[in-house]
């Protein structure tokens, strides 16, 4: 099915069951322990063996040998894989760096060998006996010391490295009021809670691997490409993954070492990474240096905008996009955006919740409130003069829907932001310096080609296929209710099926497109079984009502189960999208409100309360959706106040690689929460006429927590994340 057109009615719109606040059909399972995880799957057949990861203890150089005879001779041990015996391998499409590192070395904890065993713990006995002499050479760890250096991106999927409109820099030479300052993020981990963890199982040339991951066609490929084997000879299965982030949206080395060493020992074979691996071997958010200018008229007007981003990864990665929503959110003649990349040595950097626009927020949206207070205007009017609703770059494509000023409105009157002392340091409430704080919430809307296959039965039970994942989003329940919508079925007439590469491809879990997109592919197939239902019923599809498990074409109703009384009656399609894209600009919109106390002695900092409003289209599950703003506003409360990867510049390692002292929110760090979700529905998203929801819930909220802390004491810190020691320092 394409969709290339608003859609204007359909049977999502009755909204009995889409919409509604529906308990997640997977969350039974886990409470009760019977959901699956990769590490968890069981070859009945076969009892499995246990790979043990060795990485790399240097971060630059070369393995001059490796002596792996004490290893091999240890109790269990069946195989020891390493590069010199891996056999040809090549590079995914979605990795920077090999996998299976040697003799060249590429970043510290690069996988280098795998040692299989009996048992875990033989293995990993059997790896300390490795005896590795490296060459170490010399490497880059510091953005700041290579930012000189760092060229212009490469265009990607993110877009062009660079964009201008009008004359920046006369037109911010003539402005009457400006800013110039810069601001810093630091690396970040994803830190979820399941480790990178597989199974992987051969069978002949065949290979199947239970793995965490969020993009299950993207990661088949990626096997078959790195170990040069047929694509139809992959199966890759993961029905429940336990938080990902963007950290496993791409096959990493657990997956690959798992298929290798279960070749070379001749069993199955699981490998999870330690977690002190996982921090240098996988992905992370890259840190960015950030230049922000702003020239506005004394009545608020902005004349001119620019916004450059440096940011570093391995040879031939790619930037953090921190520019990008730069480009759209507000109105401004002349303007320009820049993204340069340095080369390091760290492990590579890539997608964490919301790339681009978590860190470029947490910059743009602090320039906004310094230049608002250059003006001695309120933040909010600001913003809203300078609102537009359509594209700054591209004046002739609009935004599909764009409420962001009422986004701003309704969370100021809730949220009582007529309290706030415009004047920093100035309420208290005992010991406690008061301040608000404000920013704009804003995440590009992606739409991705997604399919299902829908099968009922002769009972009236209908099973959904698909490939996508659920990632701890709802993608269960908000699959279930779309089918229950279009078929008028209960939801306990309902399975879901998801997360193997042998259904149909859907978007998979990512940039927040996963909701909209993989219920859209659901539509479709519905759609499909709707018409070969009515008309095995002798009823027009066109005319035909699905409802209370019936299909009614006038004054006749027959049970929806009389369509399969003689076969299982089975439809698949897909939703492809036009040029919609180029049509329209679609984004999702917010807007976060903090309140935070500080400590007038030892500037401690404390969150007191948060609000969210959210313009993100119709919302398929207010429960679910709920459940993952307050996570990203968690989260969010994290890149602000404590998550930072500390870079060991001697030696090019995250030292804080544990979660012991890398430190993220718990409990008692977050206060009230509150969501507000703008009725809206936005009909040339998909014929769902949703949005995605999960990163928007992200981005701005470090900006609110940095303004909120100005607020609250005067001093204003540019460098993430702001920690009582920064706050001390700009009062002496």
């Amino acid at each position: 099915m394409k969709f290339d057109t608003p859609a204007t009615t359909n049977p999502i719109d009755r909204m009995t069951t889409v919409g509604q606040p529906a308990d997640r059909i997977d969350g039974r399972h886990k409470v009760t322990g019977t959901a699956t995880y990769a590490y968890e799957w069981h070859d009945d057949s076969r009892e499995p063996a246990y790979g043990f990861v060795v990485g790399s203890a240097i971060a630059r150089g070369r393995i001059r040998a490796m002596d792996v005879r004490a290893a091999r001779r240890s109790p269990g041990v069946l195989a020891v894989v390493t590069a010199d015996n891996a056999g040809p391998l090549d590079k995914g499409d979605f990795n920077t760096v090999k996998l299976l590192g040697g003799p060249q070395i590429d970043h510290y904890h690069q996988a280098i060998a795998v040692v299989v065993a009996d048992t875990f713990e033989q293995a990993r006995d059997a790896a300390q006996k490795l005896k590795i002499d490296y060459v170490r050479e010399d490497g880059r760890f510091d953005l700041a010391a290579a930012k000189e250096s760092a060229q212009m991106a490469k265009s990607g999927y993110w877009g062009k490295p660079a964009t201008a409109v009008g004359d920046f820099d006369a037109a911010f030479a003539a402005a009457p009021v400006c800013l110039d300052a810069t601001y810093t993020t630091p690396d970040q981990s994803h830190a979820m809670m399941e480790p990178h963890a597989s199974m992987a199982v051969w069978s002949g040339d065949k290979l199947t691997v239970w793995t965490s991951n969020q993009m299950i066609a993207w990661g088949a490929g990626d096997v078959a490409k790195t170990l040069k084997i047929k694509r139809e000879n992959v199966r890759v299965i993961s029905p429940f993954v336990g938080g990902g982030f963007g950290g496993k949206l791409f096959v990493r080395a657990d997956a690959i070492l798992a298929a290798l060493g279960a070749r070379a020992a001749q069993r199955p074979v699981k490998v999870s990474l330690a977690r002190p691996l996982m921090f240098n071997n996988t992905t992370h958010r890259p840190a960015t240096i950030q230049r922000i200018r702003i020239g506005a008229t004394h009545n608020g007007r902005i004349t001119a905008l620019g916004h450059e981003s440096w940011s570093g990864d391995q040879p031939n990665g790619q930037p953090e996009t921190a520019v990008g929503q730069t480009r759209l959110l507000y109105a401004g003649a002349n303007r320009m955006t820049a993204m340069r990349l340095a080369t390091l040595d760290l492990p590579e950097g890539n997608a964490m919740r919301a790339p681009g626009e978590a860190p470029g927020l947490m910059a743009l949206e602090v320039a906004i409130d310094e230049m608002a207070e250059r003006l001695q205007m309120d933040p909010i009017e600001f913003r809203a003069v300078n609102d537009t609703q359509v594209d700054p770059e591209q004046p002739n494509r609009p935004f599909s829907q764009r409420q962001l000023v009422q986004c701003f409105r309704t969370g100021a009157t809730r949220f009582g932001w007529e309290k706030r002392n415009t004047r920093p340091a100035q309420h208290r409430d005992g010991r406690w310096l008061i301040g608000m704080g404000t920013a704009a919430a804003f995440r590009n809307n992606i739409v991705m080609p997604s399919g299902a296959r829908v099968r009922l039965d002769k009972h009236g039970f209908l099973t959904i296929e698909t490939d996508m994942t659920d990632i701890g989003t709802g993608s269960y329940t908000v699959i279930a209710q779309t089918a229950a919508e279009m078929l008028g079925l209960p939801l306990d007439k309902i399975a879901v099926r998801l997360g193997d590469s042998t259904f149909p491809v859907s978007s998979g879990s990512g940039g927040q497109w996963g909701a909209n997109s993989s219920t859209a592919g659901v539509y479709a197939a519905c759609v499909a079984l709707r018409k070969a239902a009515a008309s095995k019923l002798g009823m027009a599809p066109d005319d035909a009502v699905f409802a209370d498990g019936h299909v009614r074409v006038g004054g006749r109703s027959v049970p929806l189960s009389d369509a399969a009384a003689s076969e299982d009656l089975m439809a698949e399609d897909k939703m492809e999208y036009g040029d919609l894209d180029k049509r329209f600009q679609q984004s999702t919109f917010g807007a976060h409100f903090v309140e935070v106390g500080v400590d007038a002695a030892t500037y401690e900092i404390r969150v007191r309360r948060m609000l969210a409003v959210c313009a993100a289209g119709r919302i398929l599950n207010p429960k679910t959706a709920r459940s993952q703003v307050i996570g990203a506003m968690t989260m969010g409360v994290g890149a602000a106040l404590m998550e930072e990867l500390v870079v060991d510049n001697r030696y090019g390692l995250f030292v804080n690689h544990d979660l012991a002292s890398y430190e993220v929110p718990v409990h008692a760090d977050i206060p009230q929460q509150e969501v507000i979700f703008l009725d809206e529905t936005d009909p040339t998203s998909s014929p769902m006429k949703a949005k995605g929801v999960g990163e928007l819930g992200l981005c701005g909220v470090g900006a609110a927590i940095a303004n909120a802390l100005y607020n609250a004491t005067g001093v204003r810190v540019r460098d993430y994340p702001i920690t009582l020691d920064k706050l001390l320092a700009g009062v002496a």
